[in-house]
Order: structure tokens, then C-alpha cells, then sequence
């Protein structure tokens, strides 16, 4: 069982950057794959970032190659999302999720456990 806690959200002005955080508990945090997504008001659930158990691997989502950056502390069981260049559309809640699995993907119904969410309001 993992518990998931995000934060770092809150209002940035486009351009700027935020960093949000993901606190696990449990004790097998270094075993799983973890993922960011978000979701906007009115749309669907958006793939953002996935990292491998060890960090050396890492996916992105086509929106946010090149801006975001995901990170993973095994130590802190904390996994981190990076955000620089944010834009007006970046805007939504951010979800930190966990699986139990060595493969990264970015489908949702594929994690086993997910975070309240955390709330980032780009403004333009």
C-alpha cells in the first residue's frame, strides 16, 4: 500500500516555473514506477511524466517535452515535477501516481495508486 501527498502548487505568471513534490509513504517506494497527470476543468485526465524505479529512465507527454522535468528521490520517497516555462494552458490539477511495474506508461487506468492532487493556475 503506498499513500500519495502532492504539493508545491499555487498561481504562477506564464514564463515562471513551479516545482511540485510527491511524498510517498510505505516502505517499498523504490519499487515503483511513478507518474505525474493532470487534469483541467472540462477535459480529460492528461498524461505529464513517468519515471522508472531507479530514475534512469523517463517519459513525457507531448505538451510539456522540453519544459518539464520529472525527478525521484528513492531516500525521501519523494518524486519531483519540475515545471519551467509554463504556459496559460499548463493550468489544472497535477495527480502524482504509483505503480507496481517496471514498464512506463502514461495510461492512468494502469496506476495502482494516486495522490489528492495539487492545483496550478498559470495566469497569462
Amino acid at each position: 500500500q503506498v499513500q500519495l501527498v502532492e504539493s508545491g502548487g499555487g498561481l504562477v505568471q506564464a514564463v515562471g516555473s513551479l516545482r511540485l513534490s510527491c511524498a510517498a509513504s510505505g516502505r517499498t517506494f523504490s519499487t515503483y514506477t511513478m507518474g505525474w497527470f493532470r487534469q483541467a476543468p472540462g477535459k480529460e485526465r492528461e498524461f505529464v511524466a513517468a519515471i522508472s524505479w531507479s530514475g534512469g529512465r523517463t517519459q513525457y507527454g507531448d505538451s510539456v517535452k522540453g519544459r518539464f522535468t520529472i525527478s525521484r528521490d528513492n531516500g525521501k520517497k519523494t518524486v519531483y515535477l519540475l515545471m519551467n516555462s509554463l504556459k496559460f494552458e499548463d493550468t489544472a490539477v497535477y495527480y502524482c501516481a504509483a505503480r507496481e511495474g517496471a514498464v512506463l506508461v502514461h495510461f492512468g487506468i494502469e496506476y495502482d495508486y494516486w495522490g489528492q492532487g495539487t492545483q496550478v493556475t498559470v495566469s497569462s
